[in-house]
């Protein structure tokens, strides 16, 4: 493949993601576990995806090779036409910063830098211009503005989620992956932050959710179901897109 450049790469084919005849083993001693077998998996739509699965279905391994955070043991992941699994660190690296923002489970965030110092951190990683008003702006759209001097430590779980999606949202990267974002949060909270990354998609991102919980996947415009490393389902949910007021758990 031709070499990245060192800047911004060319995103004019738009977000596409291409996982071609993809696995993922791991050797634990005398053992191999398989993560994922044999996925092919294309999205070149903006949306909401729910990759849906229980606990060791390898849907987070899945995120990781979308995301370039892990290398496949076969097949090819290619983002925007370009094959990822034949590029040098540094080319995945030029790539991810412009093209893939991340949400964890854990949020991430530096105990020692207040929620606008966090945002601000994940717009200089990305290379934008102004990125104190960028921080601000987007704590602000997330609900947070008035929070943006306080420490991680100050903030509920809720608050730090928040924080979280606003530094993804900094980086205004077309591919938005997000690892249980609901997880640790309570109903209300999470239908907030599902709302939250639903805007995201409607403002023309590709943002792909991983979860285990099968409500989460109603209010999806695609949903991939995972099971023991295999693609089993890919489709609209099952009876229909449903709205954020509908659901519960």
């Amino acid at each position: 493949m031709s070499h990245l450049r060192s800047s911004s790469p060319d995103l004019s084919l738009g977000t596409r993601i291409d996982l071609d005849d993809l696995a993922k083993r791991y050797v634990v001693g005398d053992t191999t576990v398989t993560a994922l077998s044999d996925v092919n998996l294309h999205v070149d739509e903006t949306a909401f995806v729910v990759v849906l699965g229980p606990s060791g279905s390898g849907k987070t391994t899945l995120l990781n090779m979308i995301g370039l955070l892990d290398v496949p043991t076969e097949g090819r992941v290619a983002l925007n036409g370009l094959d990822m699994t034949r590029a040098s660190r540094r080319e995945q690296f030029a790539l991810r910063r412009h093209t893939v923002s991340f949400i964890f489970q854990t949020f991430n965030l530096f105990p020692g830098l207040t929620a606008a110092e966090n945002v601000q951190f994940g717009a200089d990683v990305a290379g934008r211009p102004r990125t104190t008003e960028v921080a601000h702006e987007v704590l602000d759209r997330v609900g947070l503005g008035d929070r943006v001097d306080h420490f991680p430590h100050q903030l509920s779980g809720g608050e730090q989620q928040r924080v979280a999606i606003a530094r993804a949202l900094a980086t205004d990267n077309p591919i938005l992956l997000a690892d249980e974002p609901t997880g640790e949060l309570d109903f209300r909270t999470g239908v907030q932050i599902l709302e939250l990354l639903q805007r995201q998609a409607e403002a023309g991102k590709t943002v792909l959710v991983v979860t285990h919980n099968r409500e989460i996947s109603r209010v999806a415009d695609r949903v991939i179901e995972l099971s023991s490393g295999h693609v089993v389902s890919d489709g609209p949910p099952h009876g229909g897109k449903s709205r954020t007021e509908d659901l519960h758990w």
